[in-house]
């Protein structure tokens, strides 16, 4: 999903509030709710809406009969009816063109629930709050609350047919099908599990984005940020190597949450190394399950990164085996995922991993 790893910033800061493990919160997938009746009421609000009298009716109809998701929401992204009213109007043509998207997501809940089941099974420790899916001003596309998993439903419109005349470029660059919604709410459920303190290290940020990233793909099939990779794929050494001059600084906005400044690159590419580094720690492990624990659970970023091998991949090739013995890992994670764990405990009708995304 482009460079939609921008809209997590906020979801790093509420990690700690789950990490605690609060009792309230269910450990049984089966018991998050899937929550899309805040769609049903932006809907009946626009159609009741002119342009003149939007703000009124959004805050009547849609803000006033919040779910507790869109609650946290308004707080945490939207602000009030005129923030909203005024980016609608705005791009009136880009929000009547989602709505078939929007409708269409109370049916993702067998591949959304495909992802808890796959991570309960790799993670016993999971925990699984609500998800509310929302419609706000094209500024988020996920995060979370103390309470919930919160969706900006509108960044995953985009169609063939999407009218791009009211875009700027980085929504251009960031918006998404409807179809990749899963791979968002898998990689917020990463985040949920996390129980590291809020990182103010390059290196510790971005491996707790890229580590969700990988998690995510592994659970889902899918990871959020897949023109990250293929830019980056092509540049590893080059990004390592000026990555690893500022990971131990606290400035990040050359890698991480840059959307709007990012110029002759994609931005976000802190992700893309985190990734990477999880990725690595994975391949090299020899007991999966543990090394997914240790991915979620990392407190020191340093050692994660040394005991994941990663920048052993580019030393020369006759130095590689003097140095450390260890072979360069590649983009093995989709030949190691889920279909790895023949005896994950899964309901009836679930297939993994080919079919992870869909029902029988």
């Amino acid at each position: 999903m482009r460079a939609i790893a921008s809209f997590l910033l906020f979801a790093l800061m509420s990690v700690s509030a789950f990490a605690q493990k609060d009792s309230a919160v269910p450990s049984d997938p089966d018991q998050a709710k899937l929550v899309t009746s805040d769609i049903d009421n932006f809907w009946r609000a626009m159609d009741m809406a002119t342009a003149a009298n939007l703000e009124e009716v959004l805050d009547r109809e849609y803000l006033k009969r919040a779910s507790p998701g869109l609650e946290d929401f308004i707080k945490l992204r939207i602000g009030n009816a005129k923030n909203l009213a005024s980016v609608v109007n705005a791009h009136r043509k880009y929000y009547q063109s989602i709505r078939e998207s929007t409708l269409k997501i109370s049916s993702m809940r067998p591949r959304i629930k495909a992802a808890f089941y796959a991570l309960k099974s790799l993670y016993p420790d999971a925990i699984f709050p609500d998800v509310y899916f929302v419609i706000g001003r094209l500024s988020s596309g996920g995060t979370t609350s103390k309470r919930a998993l919160l969706i900006g439903t509108e960044m995953y419109g985009r169609t063939p047919a999407t009218p791009t005349e009211e875009l700027n470029d980085w929504l251009k660059q960031v918006l998404a099908p409807v179809d990749n919604l899963p791979y968002i709410v898998a990689h917020e459920i990463i985040h949920v599990q996390q129980k590291m303190i809020f990182s103010r290290t390059l290196l510790g940020r971005s491996i707790i984005e890229g580590s969700a990233d990988f998690l995510a793909e592994l659970i889902s099939g899918k990871h959020i940020n897949e023109h990250l990779h293929l830019y980056g794929n092509l540049r590893e050494r080059e990004l390592w190597e000026e990555f690893k001059k500022e990971m131990n600084d606290s400035k990040t906005d050359r890698w991480l949450y840059n959307g709007a400044s990012a110029k002759d690159r994609p931005a976000d590419l802190g992700y893309y190394i985190g990734c990477k580094i999880a990725e690595s720690y994975y391949n090299r492990a020899a007991d999966k399950r543990q090394a997914v624990r240790d991915i979620i659970e990392v407190q020191d970023f340093e050692k994660f990164l040394r005991d994941s091998g990663y920048e052993s991949k580019f030393v020369k090739t006759e130095d590689r085996s003097q140095k450390s013995g260890v072979r360069s890992q590649g983009s093995e994670v989709r030949s190691q995922n889920v279909s790895d764990f023949p005896h994950l405990l899964v309901p009836p009708g679930f297939h993994f991993f080919s079919t992870l995304s869909r029902m029988i």
